[in-house]
């Protein structure tokens, strides 16, 4: 089903405001990481949010997914705080890790020749899995 005007807009509000409320906790506790949202994805109710948060360096992931997902209501807070001129109820928010630039990396060494070739074997690289 594809997106409307309305869910497009949301998620476009939603990914601007998470970008300052993540940034700005990085800065101020977890020194050398970047985290940026590369997707938000709102349900036709607008009652769910998927954002898809890319880390950087990527070995500290899932240690930064778990600490975003335990403080989901004060962020959701926050959000609510900033969107609430915007937006009349704050949709739930679900973090997921965004894995994607590790799997262009991996292509991208296999395509330079830094790994088994994987024309010839097709199984070196990671399956994705849809989520």
């Amino acid at each position: 089903m594809e997106e409307t005007n309305r869910q497009r807009k949301i998620a476009g509000v939603l990914q601007q405001d998470l970008v300052d409320v993540l940034q700005r906790a990085a800065q101020d506790g977890m020194r050398g990481v970047i985290i940026s949202v590369s997707k938000v994805s709102v349900t036709s109710d607008l009652g769910v949010a998927k954002v898809y948060l890319s880390v950087f360096p990527s070995d500290k992931r899932d240690e930064i997914i778990d600490g975003v997902k335990s403080n989901t209501p004060l962020i959701r807070h926050e959000m609510a705080q900033r969107t609430k001129n915007q937006l009349r109820r704050m949709p739930e928010l679900l973090f997921f890790g965004d894995d994607s630039l590790d799997y262009i990396e991996e292509i991208d060494k296999s395509l330079k020749g830094d790994d088994v070739d994987p024309i010839k074997n097709p199984d070196v690289l990671p399956k994705r899995q849809k989520r």
